[in-house]
């Protein structure tokens, strides 16, 4: 599950909607509940990753798309592509141990550990090659401000 964002300091607080009984929502208080925008959730309901109940035109919402939202969520949050998160959403459909989907998920995780550190490497390298820049610009400074 993904924690929730806590609200800027001055931000007025909106109690949540509770959930109804039958675990259904509109995507109203899916939206506000995950925050969100309705257009969010229309998105990845276009690309195939969650599928709402119709009732007219109106989208219910289940206890299970509001859950794979959250991992959707998160997934993004983590760096992960939609297309990623599509096939790791989709062997959970069909994998009910689940073994099939940790192993992909292990597998995804371990690459983008590998990636996010040699962004890092490059970011402390670059970091140090600036402040060195810095340092050198402070002191050409100093050497051509006049001395009273």
């Amino acid at each position: 599950m993904i924690d929730a964002l806590p609200d800027p300091p001055d931000a007025p607080v909106e109690p949540m909607p509770p959930v109804p009984q039958d675990g259904l929502q509109g995507i109203q208080d899916v939206a506000k509940r995950l925050g969100v925008t309705h257009r969010t959730l229309r998105f990845y309901e276009d690309k195939g990753l969650i599928e709402p109940a119709r009732v007219g035109n109106t989208r219910i919402y289940s206890h299970r798309e509001v859950a794979r939202m959250q991992l959707i969520l998160r997934g993004k949050r983590l760096g992960f592509t939609i297309r990623e998160i599509k096939e790791f959403l989709d062997l959970y459909d069909v994998d009910p141990t689940r073994l099939e989907q940790l192993q992909h998920l292990v597998a995804h995780i371990r690459s983008r550990l590998r990636k996010l550190e040699s962004q890092h490497s490059a970011l402390l390298k670059t970091m140090t090659e600036l402040q060195a820049m810095e340092a050198e610009a402070l002191d050409k400074i100093g050497e051509l401000t006049p001395k009273s």
